[in-house]
């Protein structure tokens, strides 16, 4: 059996289990209040940097909503390695807090109801954001099995087909799955003009609105890293019958480095039925 093992641990985030655990509640812990109901979400959109950055929206989400034991997890594909529409349809992935099956029949449903994505382990190997959402996943659901789907591509026209196949793939089953859709936001910009562009590529999302979404991307120029996982999602949302989502947390880089002539910024939304 094929095992993924882990790109970036030690780099984006701990090696060590245990400080891993430590790191992974320490950004979860304050959105886990007892007394608050969790969210049943249809879909989210977290950051995939380094923990250090952006591992507090990630938490966010993650901590506000309910994880079903499968998820499909979209991430873009940074190192052009593979095919431009990869899924891995079998095989665990390895992190410090042990091993996620990929749900196959899952995997193989989508494939059957996309043609166009291809079983290709080479899009996953080296590449970094959908492995930093699996040890929040693992944490906050053991029983966790998973698809992978790295996006090369930001043709519209294979976005949103695929959003749509997801959907009824999701609607076929008998238990809820969870779409988290991995990206960050504007990359490598002064922290003025980046929170200006994220607002009008969030303000997109807030709405549902995957074409909206892709326009002001290409129009005004953001460096949305994860323009096709979060244009799927929002495709499959909507035909899910998603309503307006929500915003639970926005930073950038400067807010913890400092800096704030170069930063990436980092979004948190969810989105429920």
């Amino acid at each position: 059996m094929y095992v993924r093992h882990p790109a970036v641990a030690g780099r984006f985030y701990p090696k060590d289990p245990g400080r891993l655990r430590a790191d992974l509640r320490s950004y979860l812990s304050p959105h886990e209040k007892k007394d608050d109901k969790k969210i049943d979400a249809l879909a989210c959109m977290v950051p995939h940097a380094g923990y250090a950055y952006s591992g507090h929206v990630a938490g966010a989400v993650f901590g506000k909503i309910n994880i079903p034991r499968h998820c499909f997890v979209i991430g873009p594909n940074h190192t052009g390695l593979g095919r431009p529409l990869s899924i891995m349809s079998e095989g665990e992935w390895e992190t410090p807090l042990g091993t996620v099956p990929i749900a196959t029949d899952l995997a193989k449903a989508l494939m059957k109801a996309f043609s166009p994505l291809t079983e290709d382990t080479e899009a996953h190997h080296a590449e970094h954001a959908i492995e930093v959402e699996l040890p929040f996943l693992q944490i906050l659901q053991p029983d966790i099995a998973f698809v992978p789907v790295a996006l090369g591509t930001q043709q519209f026209d294979l976005l949103e087909p695929l959003g749509y196949a997801l959907a009824d793939v999701i609607a076929a089953q008998s238990e809820p799955v969870l779409i988290v859709a991995s990206s960050d936001m504007n990359h490598y910009e002064n922290d003025a003009i980046t929170r200006t562009k994220d607002a009008k590529a969030i303000e997109q999302i807030l709405r549902l609105d995957a074409r909206g979404l892709f326009d002001v991307v290409k129009e005004e120029n953001i460096s949305m890293c994860g323009l096709g996982p979060a244009v799927t999602m929002l495709a499959a949302a909507k035909r899910l019958g998603a309503v307006p989502s929500e915003l639970i947390g926005y930073a950038t880089s400067g807010d913890v480095s400092g800096d704030r002539d170069m930063v990436v910024g980092y979004a948190g939304v969810v989105v429920t039925s």
